[in-house]
């Protein structure tokens, strides 16, 4: 007898006994009755007939000298180990090219995807793709061989455009990342280790990921290895919602954690590489990190968010606005800032030359302020500056605050001229509470629980009505760099 699944308001069992059966009825409670439908597996082959055609493999070469390579190891995992971060095994090079041959031959480099954006030979792939290529060649599913040229690519997003000369191509259909949601279906298809046209699939596993400074990542269990970088990512419509991108692993193989680079982002950085070669990026001159719980609750901000500002850079927009060290950008252009990594995402999309809308938290208050965009230049690495020896002046006047530890003195104007700040009280000395909240000899306190420090005098007022039982917030300033501390009572 075949298994049955039975229901209904009795459950009847069939129990064979010498040739005669006998029908033996339980009854089923009431909440039993209803069972959940359950869901065959989705098939992927009408999509790969669909999307499969736009899909492409994408060949580099580069000039031999440029990169020598290892002995016993091919290209693709060159490109696997480069890519994903894995230590370079111990392997002797191979020898340099033989007398009489030419060290500048093109040599083949690496092997990637894309997908065809527009019916006139525009590709998406990835920027690690391309990059240093002397050569790329385009293979469409139908066999066609292509030299493309490299329209522009961005490092940043690690998204680039390439042109192919042709017409009538199959172009993707972009889908809505927004529409997107963990546990609904995906499959992938590229060229792994070189195997054209390979389709994979799994769920969406998470959205929002912070992996990089500018992308939010979708993160998949879709098996992507070298080779699949470029690629598309697909929805259960066809719809292309992201570009694989990068894999977590420790073991160098795939281990179920994909990330690929949501398409709606992807395309705002292509159409700016078809227009002019490069991505025209907003910046405003702060350096920043997170606000964390305890923070968030001593200065009465309610909940961890925004981003703590720890340093303004001189000159820059953020200064000519007004907003200080020690602030948290909670709103920028209208759009609240929850987490750190969304203002630099937020202040990158808005346009140079613009003007937004900014809030800050500052001293228990919320401050509106505005700021004009300024541009990023082309990979702009601020580098802060520090201030030593501060405190190598002559002997000033001094405040014991034994409960915390702290010895403290007057700021000079030498000093507050070097930091560029109004006022503030110099660290002497940090013992037992102050040096367990990480303060040391020569920070600046420029704010306690809110209040504003600008002498001994006010740090003494400030000092006067703060609950000693419970933990203080202490804003510190480090060279150009600004933090909150929390000062924890000794118990």
């Amino acid at each position: 007898m075949s298994p049955r699944r039975w229901t209904g308001a009795a459950l009847a069992v069939l129990l064979g006994f010498g040739g005669t059966t006998a029908l033996v009825t339980n009854p089923v409670p009431a909440y039993a009755q209803s069972t959940p439908s359950v869901r065959g597996l989705p098939d992927f082959t009408e999509l790969v007939e669909q999307v499969g055609p736009s899909v492409v493999n994408i060949r580099t070469t580069e000039r031999l000298s440029s990169r020598p390579a290892m002995g016993g190891m091919d290209e693709d995992m060159l490109e696997f180990f480069k890519r994903f971060g894995l230590p370079m095994p111990n392997m002797p090079r191979q020898p340099g090219p033989r007398r009489g041959e030419s060290p500048q031959e093109a040599q083949p480099r690496g092997v990637g995807s894309g997908f065809i954006l527009s019916t006139d030979g525009y590709v998406m792939t990835n920027a690690h793709v391309v990059e240093g290529a002397e050569e790329v060649i385009v293979t469409l599913t139908d066999k066609r061989e292509f030299k493309a040229k490299i329209v522009g690519s961005d490092k940043r997003t690690d998204v680039a455009v390439v042109k192919i000369d042709a017409s009538g191509l199959p172009a993707v259909k972009i889908g809505e990342v927004s529409r997107l949601k963990a546990g609904e279906w995906v499959m992938a298809i590229g060229s792994p280790f070189g195997l054209e046209n390979t389709v994979t699939a799994g769920i969406v596993s998470a959205k929002q990921r912070d992996t990089g400074d500018y992308l939010p990542f979708i993160q998949t269990d879709v098996a992507i290895n070298p080779g699949n970088s470029g690629g598309p990512l697909i929805n259960m419509r066809g719809e292309v919602v992201g570009i694989n991108s990068q894999i977590y692993s420790r073991s160098g193989g795939f281990m179920g954690i994909s990330f690929a680079i949501p398409i709606d982002e992807a395309i705002r950085v292509s159409e700016q590489l078809r227009a002019s070669g490069r991505v025209s990026r907003g910046r405003i001159g702060v350096q920043i990190e997170g606000v964390s719980k305890d923070v968030a609750e001593s200065l009465g901000l309610g909940k961890s968010q925004g981003a703590l500002v720890r340093g303004v850079e001189p000159g820059s927009p953020a200064e000519k606005a007004g907003i200080e060290a020690g602030d948290i950008i909670i709103r920028f252009d209208g759009k609240p800032v929850d987490k750190v990594a969304d203002l630099p995402r937020l202040v990158g999309n808005t346009k140079p030359g613009s003007k937004a809308a900014i809030t800050v938290f500052r001293r228990g208050a919320a401050r509106d302020l505005t700021v004009a965009i300024a541009e990023v230049e082309p990979d702009e690495k601020p580098v802060a500056k520090t201030s030593e020896g501060q405190g190598k002046e002559g002997k000033q006047p001094t405040l014991s605050v034994q409960q915390w530890g702290l010895v403290l003195a007057e700021l000079t104007p030498a000093q507050g001229q070097e930091l560029k700040i109004k006022g503030g009280v110099r660290v002497v000395s940090a013992q037992e509470a102050a040096a367990r909240a990480g303060l040391r000899a020569d920070d600046v306190i420029l704010a306690l629980a809110n209040t504003e420090v600008r002498s001994l005098k006010d740090f003494e007022a400030a000092m006067a009505k703060v609950d000693k039982a419970k933990p203080v917030s202490v804003l510190v300033r480090r060279g150009e760099w600004a933090q909150y501390v929390l000062i924890r009572p000794t118990r």
